[in-house]
This record gives structure tokens, C-alpha cells and sequence, in this order.
């Protein structure tokens, strides 16, 4: 049925235990009895890289129809129980991965299982037209209201598609386009659901107050029947050279507050010691105020309001480290560009001082540790690298793997990649200020119409 492991170096001796049905579903168990909660955490192995052109969006489609209802439980009766339970509930989806995770009581862990299991076995008795629509509906509100009606909001699927190139399976986002998301049949959906929707192409993890044995003996009686399927293809190759080989840009002129500089770096991918060196890197460099961007542009040069750098860890294809500045009052981008690129060729050539190294260490491993040590942050991890690297195991020593990092691996993954021929630039251009108060004057003059 599987082995068991015991973290060490800084995961507090967490353990997790990994089983496989029959059918094909993994199982990775966490025992935790400081409070008396279970989480429960469903990865599929489904997301946006996956689709295929013209049919983008299915699977952030299928996210909110996994809440629309099963063969036992109508309309929105899935939240409902759960909260009626006093448990809470979402799901997401990525570019690698679709997850559904609810936080219970434990003693009404059985439930969350039982509901789980309804809908990875009989969603399809219950999809049709009407929820189709609905949901169709949904996520198009969701994209306007998150994405094309928010200032910088489209920032994102903008940057994704200059560092992806055409046809590569990471050029689009999860959202999805308006015109695909009509373009989709019932019969897609159906499809998309058969294939990936089986439980050999997911990993359940429950981590908390429970008995291993008794969970075990759930999971087998509400999921042990749902047949696998075989029909799944492999997700198309993601691979791309470590360098993008020029600087790509795009400039924006939109109603934003003030000008920004964003831009993604092709970095290493997730699961090597290099992806985690990079990660150190952005830290120095743009994680929080005590890091060297902030201290230039904000705190110095006061060019900047906010200046960050973080990651996009990617399994399938190359990380994305993503650079976000926002300038103040009338500073020009290029100004800002010069200092960023001043402060990356400083770091490339002197590495980061032995104060930074602790100091971004100790940021990571603290933001690791409190993941892991809430049972849904570990259950999801535990999810994480058991879809995406094989061994959920991963998940109890990645802090172990982060302290491990040298200043020399950290300066050479800075030199061979924080370069200007490794980036795509979005640069945000607020509209002139003449048209921008005739805007504004015209926006006055309708509202008061509607009082």
C-alpha cells in the first residue's frame, strides 16, 4: 500500500503516509493532532497547458462546474454541507494543476470525502446545457471583473503570452479567452471531464486530527469504485531555451494610477537546485523592504512606490521571475529600467553578502514552515509534489533544500539569467492627463444623471 517517511531539518518531524487504490488513485495520509480539523486536497492533473488552441479555458470552466451540482448533491449543495458543517471550501486552477480542498471539523471528515468522491464519480449525471451557461456566465464576469475592468489586470496574461511563445502550451492563461469559452460544447466539456477527471490522474492528501485507518477505509468505499480512465495524452513538451535571446516589450497606454515597469525573466524549473537558488536570488533582490530594489528605488532614489520581484515556479516549463514597479509622481520608465538593470549587473557580478544570504534564507524557510504547518498548506504541498514531481515526500524536506542553497549558486543563477535578453518588458503608460480629466468630468456629469 505504499511507504511512510519522516521529515526532517525544520519540518518539526511531520510525516506522511502514501497509498494507492486499485483504480489507480493516490493517497498520501499526514497524521496532526494539535488541532481538531482535517483538510482534505484534490489535485487533478489538469490545467491550462494541457487545452488546446481554440479551446482554451476548459479546464478553469470545469473548477466552477466541480460546484454546480453532482448525482447526490443538487445546485450549489456542495458549499452548503461543507459550510453547514462549519468547514470552508474552494478550488483553482493553474497552468499544471486544478485543486479542490476543504478545511473541516474532523469529525465531519467522512463528509467532505463522501462529497469529493460524488463528483470525481457522477459529475457527468448532472452536467447539461443550463449549468453550462451558467458557469460560461460566471467565469466571463470573473474575467471582467478581475482581469480586463482592473488597473494592470490584463498585466499578467499580456507578459504570459511575450514569454511563451505562440503555440507553446504556457502561452495562455488559465482564464481563457471570451471567444473560446463560447466556442465550447457540451460535448468538449464532457470529454475534457472523461480524461482527466479519473482517479489515476489525481492525488488526494488528508492531513489533520484523523485516524489513518478509518480515513483509509473511507476513501476506499467512496472512491474505490469509480472507474480509471486511459485516454489521457501527455502534456505537450513545454521545454524552451534557458535564454530568451533579445528583449521582447510591449507598451501600454491604458487609465492606470501611475506608470509601471513589469517584466518576466525566463528562469530554471521548479524541482532543481537551481529553480531554488533563483528563488533566493528574487528574494535579495525584491522580496519585501529589507531587499535591494526597495532600498533603491524607494527608500533611496524615491523613484518608486512598490518594487517587488517574486516567482512563478513552473514543473512543465521554464519558471517566471516577475518583476513589478510602480513609479512616483512623473518618473519616466526608462529612468527606473537604468536602476534595475544597474542593481541585477551589481549583484550578477558581486553576489549577495552573507547578511542577505541569512536573511533571505530565514525569509523562505519561515514562509515554508508556515505552509506546512497548516494542515490545508501541508496538504497542498503534499498534493504539489506528488502530481508534479512523483513523491509527495518533497513537500517535508524543501526547506532542508532551500538552507542547502550556496551565495555562489545564488550569484551564478543571477548572472546567467536577470539579463536584459532574458526578459519580457510590459511598460504601463497612464492616459494623458487632458483626456484623463475629460474623462473623469464626463463620468461626474452620468452619475449625477442617475441620482
Amino acid at each position: 500500500m505504499g511507504h511512510t517517511a519522516t521529515a526532517q531539518a525544520g519540518s518539526g518531524g511531520l510525516t506522511a503516509t502514501e497509498h494507492r487504490l486499485a483504480n489507480g488513485l493516490r493517497v498520501v495520509l499526514s497524521e496532526d493532532h494539535l488541532t481538531p480539523v482535517a483538510a482534505v486536497c484534490l489535485w487533478y492533473d489538469v490545467g491550462s497547458r494541457h487545452e488546446v488552441k481554440e479551446r482554451t479555458g476548459l479546464a478553469h470552466l470545469f473548477e466552477h462546474l466541480m460546484f454546480q451540482g453532482s448525482a447526490s448533491v443538487p445546485g450549489n449543495g456542495h458549499f452548503e454541507l461543507v459550510q453547514g458543517a462549519g468547514g470552508s471550501l474552494n478550488g483553482t486552477t493553474s497552468f499544471e494543476r486544478t485543486n479542490y480542498f476543504e478545511t473541516m471539523p474532523a469529525h465531519q471528515l467522512e463528509l467532505a470525502l463522501w462529497l469529493e468522491a460524488d463528483r470525481m464519480g457522477s459529475l457527468l449525471v448532472a452536467l447539461d446545457d443550463e449549468s453550462m451557461e451558467n458557469q460560461r456566465d460566471v467565469v466571463k464576469n470573473e474575467r471582467r471583473q478581475r482581469y480586463d475592468n482592473v488597473p494592470y489586470g490584463t498585466a499578467f496574461e499580456k507578459l504570459t503570452a511575450l514569454a511563451y511563445p505562440e503555440g507553446h502550451p504556457y502561452h495562455h492563461t488559465p482564464i481563457g479567452s471570451m471567444a473560446d469559452l463560447d466556442a465550447a460544447s457540451l460535448e468538449d466539456a464532457r470529454n475534457f471531464f472523461r480524461t482527466y477527471y479519473a482517479p489515476n490522474n489525481a492525488v488526494l492528501s488528508v492531513v489533520g486530527d484523523i485516524d489513518p485507518e478509518q480515513t483509509l477505509a473511507w476513501i476506499e468505499k467512496y472512491f474505490g469504485s469509480i472507474p480509471s480512465h486511459d485516454g489521457k495524452q501527455p502534456p505537450r513538451d513545454g521545454s524552451l531555451p534557458e535564454i530568451m535571446g533579445q528583449q521582447l516589450r510591449e507598451e501600454i497606454v491604458e487609465k492606470v494610477p501611475a506608470r509601471a515597469l513589469m517584466a518576466a525573466y525566463r528562469l530554471p524549473h521548479d524541482g532543481t537546485r537551481e529553480c531554488d537558488a533563483a528563488d533566493v536570488a528574487l528574494t535579495v533582490l525584491g522580496g519585501g523592504e529589507s531587499s535591494r530594489l526597495h532600498n533603491r528605488l524607494v527608500r533611496r532614489d524615491q523613484t518608486a512606490v512598490a518594487a517587488g520581484f517574486g516567482m512563478l515556479r513552473l514543473a512543465g516549463a521554464p519558471s517566471l521571475g516577475w518583476l513589478d514597479v510602480k513609479t512616483s509622481g512623473g518618473v519616466e520608465v526608462p529612468d527606473i529600467e537604468a536602476a534595475v538593470d544597474e542593481e541585477l549587473a551589481r549583484f550578477a557580478a558581486e553576489g549577495p553578502t552573507a547578511e542577505e544570504m541569512e536573511r533571505a534564507q530565514a525569509q523562505l524557510e519561515r514562509e515554508w514552515l508556515d505552509r506546512l504547518s497548516t494542515v490545508a498548506g501541508r496538504a497542498d504541498e503534499l498534493c504539489r509534489f506528488a502530481v508534479l514531481f512523483g513523491d509527495p515526500q518533497l513537500a517535508l524536506t524543501a526547506v532542508k533544500r532551500v538552507l542547502d542553497i550556496t551565495a555562489e549558486e545564488v550569484q551564478a543563477v543571477a548572472a546567467a539569467r536577470l539579463r536584459p535578453d532574458n526578459r519580457a518588458v510590459l511598460v504601463y503608460e497612464p492616459i494623458a492627463a487632458p483626456e484623463a480629466a475629460e474623462a473623469a468630468a464626463e463620468n461626474d456629469e452620468s452619475e449625477g444623471a442617475e441620482q
